[in-house]
Parts: C-alpha cells; sequence; structure tokens
C-alpha cells in the first residue's frame, strides 16, 4: 500500500447525497478480485452512456457530457468531493479499489457507510469527515474555480486551501499510523514475521507429528 504523507490534487464534486457502491463500481465488475484495473469502470452507469461490461474496451464509449469526471475541468482529479452518506450501499471492497485505481486519494464528505469507511483505510485512501456547513463552503468554491486544488497534510491532519486557510480534520491515530507508513493488513502482520517464524519452528520442535506431510 502506497504512504500517505502529504497530498496535492485538484478535487472534483460529486454533488450528490447516498452514492452507493453499485454507483461506484456496478456489480458486473465483481468477477475479478485483482485489485487493479477498476478505474476506468468508476462511476460507469454515470461516466457512460451505455451500460459497461468486464473486460471490455472502454475507449470507443459514448461519455456522458455532464459527469464531473468527464469535463476536462476536473481531469486529473484525485480528492472527491462528496456528500453524506457516501459508499452506502452492499459491502464491496471493489469501491475504494476502483476509486484508488482511477487515481483519488482523498475523500471529503460529511458522513459514509461504515464498511466502506474502513475499507478506505485499508486500501490507501483518506477519507475525510467535515462538518456539511464547512463541505458546502468547499462545494461552492470548487464551482467557482477552475483548477481547485487542496492540500492534504496527514501528520498535521490539515487540509489547505488555495487561498492559505485551513481546515482541521479528525482521524482514529491507528489508521493514521497505517496510512503514514504504508501498512495495510498483510504489512500489518509482516511487521511480526521473525516473532511468527519463531513461533513456528518451536512449535514444529515440540509437536512434529502436526507438521507430517500426509500422503
Amino acid at each position: 500500500m502506497n504512504k500517505f504523507i502529504l497530498h496535492t490534487g485538484i478535487a472534483a464534486p460529486m454533488d450528490r447525497a447516498n452514492i452507493d457502491t453499485d454507483m461506484i463500481i456496478p456489480k458486473q465488475f465483481l468477477k475479478s478480485i485483482k485489485r487493479s484495473g477498476f478505474g476506468p469502470n468508476l462511476f460507469d452507469e454515470l461516466r457512460y452512456l451505455d451500460e459497461g461490461q468486464p473486460d471490455a474496451d472502454n475507449s470507443g464509449r459514448p461519455l456522458n457530457t455532464e459527469f464531473v469526471l468527464n469535463q476536462s475541468r476536473y481531469e486529473g482529479a484525485s480528492v472527491l468531493l462528496a456528500r453524506e452518506n457516501f459508499g452506502c450501499g452492499s459491502s464491496r471492497e471493489h469501491a475504494p479499489w476502483a476509486l484508488e485505481d482511477y487515481g483519488f486519494r482523498v475523500i471529503i464528505a460529511p458522513s459514509y457507510a461504515d464498511i466502506f469507511f474502513n475499507n478506505s483505510f485499508k486500501n490507501g485512501l483518506l477519507p475525510i469527515v467535515l462538518d456539511e456547513v464547512v463541505v458546502d463552503q468547499l462545494f461552492t468554491e470548487v464551482f467557482a474555480s477552475e483548477g481547485y486544488q487542496l492540500t492534504i497534510e496527514l501528520e498535521s491532519q490539515k487540509i489547505i486551501k488555495p487561498c492559505g486557510e485551513e481546515i482541521d480534520f479528525d482521524v482514529d491515530p491507528f489508521r493514521k499510523h497505517c496510512l503514514i507508513n504504508g501498512l495495510d493488513d498483510i504489512g500489518l502482520t509482516l511487521q511480526d514475521a521473525d516473532d511468527i517464524r519463531n513461533y513456528e519452528e518451536k512449535r514444529r520442535a515440540s509437536q512434529p507429528w502436526l507438521f507430517d506431510v500426509v500422503k
């Protein structure tokens, strides 16, 4: 998992509440568990005018020009500004996979569905919770200024606007540690690799019959 320390990126506004995981990445794309390749189908039903299919070439599909990510002013966006209850609906880790594969590193919203919120941290995304009034103001500024960028400093837990104004945000200390050090669940386990190996060696010596190969 990539480390998250400091990030600056264009903010793209998803100005609707209750964006569910099926809207983030539709069900027909859930067959793969590779964790990559989902970016072209992020928000597929909103982004394209036809129905997407797994492993299909997206380059010739008709685009919905009114959808935010198809507008040139938000090209390369890596900060997603959203409304309340983002990531609701069915549990699917493919949703943060798709967001991360597209290029998003940060999501800012008033609230999230719990499972999506947890899955985001485990996949290198930083979901930030801000008061609805503050989110409203950010939407206003993003709409008013093309190329609007936000800088997120995880260590100091600050969002820095283009004007220099700072917004504080909260984050769980353990999740913060994992993001800063690029540790997912596997990475956390591997930190104790020597202890695990020593335990297995002692167990093999004391109970060798448990390790006999059945032929």
